[in-house]
């Protein structure tokens, strides 16, 4: 049992919870049982340690028969190690300690996606991990990061993205000139999710939703910045028809990619068209 909240053992998983120290490590957190268990079941290679408090370990006897078939180690800690290890404020008794696993861009492009999401700057962990749960619910084949988007082993990105980092492809790293162009490349056509788009009704009325996507989205405060608009096949808003001022970032890239994802499974017929 891990008793002492001072020990190094503590501090270094601890310090993961820094952009920092995860880049020097190429570590990160995972806190709470679903995201553990979702990694247990689709990166298990990738956990170098996993650490429950007696009671956590009691009421999800599941990720210890997880972890023992994984050949994963397992520690047991008290409340106040873990705790001292935690980055939530009333953590749920498990926390791991994962590699990063980054894909790289060109890879994503060679898988011939038809449904992608590329984040532009987008700098909050909630709105990023909304958007990865989202892209993972519609089944879209990645989620690009460029520019300055935030880091996708932030821990809150992870919590919110409920396990859905480990469901699909997480590119990051490269330049949005670069992934519009390698999109295109591959045969998707880019929309901007942009205010200053035209109605995405007609789109998909039109069907254009239908063809092989690659949906743009960008910072939360200032959208999408001009030049990267002009990188676009077309720029689409949604539209408020009641009195909201606005939608929240991922509230509507969640709207935009189920567009598609519809779209693509009906072949882009609507009522009174097709």
């Amino acid at each position: 049992m891990l008793e002492n909240p001072r020990s190094a053992r503590v501090r270094a998983v601890a310090k993961l919870a820094k952009r920092r120290n995860r880049d020097e490590t190429g570590l990160f957190l995972l806190e709470g049982p679903q995201a553990v268990r979702e990694a247990l079941d689709y990166r298990p290679d990738g956990i170098v340690e996993l650490f429950l408090t007696p009671t956590a370990a009691q009421k999800h006897t599941d990720l210890t028969e997880r972890a023992d078939a994984a050949g994963v180690a397992l520690v047991h800690t008290s409340e106040q190690v873990l705790e001292s290890m935690a980055d939530t404020v009333t953590p749920q008794g498990v926390i791991a300690v994962a590699r990063q696993f980054p894909v790289r861009m060109r890879d994503v492009y060679a898988a011939a996606p038809r449904l992608v999401a590329i984040c532009e700057q987008v700098r909050d962990p909630g709105n990023l991990g909304t958007i990865i749960r989202a892209a993972d619910a519609v089944g879209a084949d990645a989620v690009i990061l460029t520019g300055r988007t935030v880091d996708p082993f932030h821990p809150k990105v992870v919590r919110s993205t409920t396990g859905s980092l480990f469901h699909l492809p997480i590119a990051l790293g490269g330049e949005v000139a670069d992934a519009v162009t390698a999109a295109r490349a591959a045969g998707l056509r880019v929309v901007a999710a942009d205010v200053k788009g035209t109605d995405l009704l007609a789109a998909r009325q039109s069907g254009a939703l239908a063809q092989p996507t690659a949906w743009l989205f960008g910072n939360e405060a200032r959208g999408l910045d001009d030049d990267v608009l002009a990188l676009a096949d077309e720029a689409l808003r949604l539209p408020i028809y009641g009195r909201a001022e606005s939608l929240n970032l991922a509230t509507a890239a969640s709207v935009c990619l189920y567009e598609s994802a519809f779209a693509q499974r009906t072949g882009g017929r609507t009522a009174g068209h097709g």
